[in-house]
């Protein structure tokens, strides 16, 4: 087996291993997880003058249930992506529950304007959901690659902030050096950990 292959196989099986220890998970605890980890965001958002938050419609056991709700209801203009193919994420505004539609891989998406895949320059915090997220800021998606291609477009400045449960921050998974890395991660127990770039 080549070392590429390796690679792939590692990266398989974290993501086994971490969408086995989601579905595992009660709706008890689900809920105790959103409620600690939207409370911890709020308060670090609280902390920073920003307008514009580009998030992500939690499904199934992804944590932070209500995420946009709750944001928009701070006060932010609140961005979602639009998964466009194999192109990178195109973004439009969240305006309420009513504004999101079903969409592909049994996604919610905004049904408002597209604002085109350079929208998330706009925002000062990049909510970027995950699977596992690493202590050096390599994260773990699905796979498709919808944000490796679209947070080229982002803002240097914004931060990236990924969302995983407590089990899902992990000291080490494969990642490679031209992989985006997250600046800081929420978790709800820890809430938000900076990261060493």
């Amino acid at each position: 087996m080549s070392s590429l292959d390796e690679f792939r196989t590692s990266k398989a099986e974290w993501r086994s291993r971490l969408l086995l220890q989601r579905d595992e998970l009660d709706e008890p605890a689900r809920k105790a997880d959103d409620q600690a980890l939207l409370s911890s965001l709020l308060g670090w958002l609280a902390q920073r003058e920003l307008s514009v938050v580009a998030a992500y419609v939690p499904v199934g056991p992804e944590p932070g249930a209500d995420l946009p709700s709750v944001l928009r209801e701070a006060g932010l203009r609140v961005l979602l992506p639009i998964v466009a193919g194999k192109q990178p994420l195109e973004w439009a505004e969240y305006t309420g529950p009513d504004s999101l539609r079903p969409a592909t891989f049994g996604l919610l998406e905004p049904a408002g304007e597209r604002l085109g895949a350079a929208a998330i320059g706009q925002a000062e915090v990049i909510l970027v959901p995950a699977l596992g997220i690493d202590h050096q800021g390599v994260r773990l998606g699905r796979g498709a690659g919808h944000y490796d291609r679209s947070l080229v477009f982002r803002d240097p400045a914004a931060e990236l902030l990924g969302v995983v449960r407590d089990s899902e921050f992990v000291p080490s998974l494969p990642g490679e050096d031209h992989d985006v890395r997250m600046t800081s991660v929420i978790t709800p127990a820890r809430g938000v950990v900076e990261l060493p770039m």
